[in-house]
């Protein structure tokens, strides 16, 4: 997979080391020479400019990624990244990250993003989910808010325990995607049973949440992460 990257700083620089492990071809742009540093990312590939000019674009050959990662402090630059990779390039996949969480509502497909990525708010929602018990807890919106990746950690006494997955009556456009049961991951199947303190991981539609409430017996009101 080849990888576009706006900003190498430490956000930039992180995302380019775990890309390349993975094996992927990554593409770097920085405006500023003080944060262009070849050695910290030896086998990317760097560019020195400024990555909301269209010609530094056109020269990078950016319609030859399939993914564009928006990831410079600054909302603007990543927003106007952001669209050009997807208005004027045609890649596929664009990520975007959000600085300031006020202007998380600009991040969306207007802007030519696929995906927002508030830190903020994804930390909030981490800190959240580590200290709620029987609640859902929202952890990430998906494909600009028209699914949400939500967690529940069953309480130690749940009236779940026993239950087989395949009896659980979840609504529609609602998906279990894993369980995680101490330090196993577990892809769910029909006849696996559900144990007290299992966390839940589903993807669903945000109009589905209440009735996921209501098929897994919670009482408490929708934890939203802000």
């Amino acid at each position: 997979m080849k990888v576009a990257i706006a900003g190498a700083g430490a956000v930039g620089r992180s995302i380019a080391q775990e890309l390349l492990r993975g094996g992927h071809e990554v593409l770097l742009i920085e405006r500023r020479l003080d944060h262009i540093d070849p050695k910290s990312a030896s086998a990317a590939a760097w560019v020195h400019g400024d990555a909301c000019e269209l010609e530094l674009l056109e020269d990078s050959q950016l319609q030859e990624y399939e993914v564009a990662i928006a990831a410079t402090g600054d909302d603007k630059a990543n927003l106007v990244y952001s669209l050009l990779a997807k208005t004027e390039f045609g890649v596929g996949r664009v990520l975007a990250r959000v600085n300031d969480p006020r202007n998380e509502w600009l991040f969306d497909d207007s802007w030519g993003v696929d995906v927002a990525v508030s830190t903020p708010r994804l930390l909030a929602s981490l800190a959240e989910e580590a200290v709620a018990v029987g609640d859902l807890v929202r952890l990430m919106a998906l494909r600009q808010g028209r699914a949400n990746l939500v967690e529940i950690t069953l309480p130690a006494d749940t009236p779940l325990a026993g239950r087989a997955v395949q009896t659980l009556r979840l609504p529609r456009d609602t998906a279990l995607v894993t369980i995680l049961r101490h330090k196993r991951v577990i892809p769910p199947q029909p006849d696996d049973a559900l144990e007290g303190q299992d966390e839940l991981l589903f993807v669903a539609a945000p109009e589905a949440e209440d009735e996921l409430r209501e098929a897994l017996g919670l009482n408490q009101e929708l934890r939203r992460s802000s």
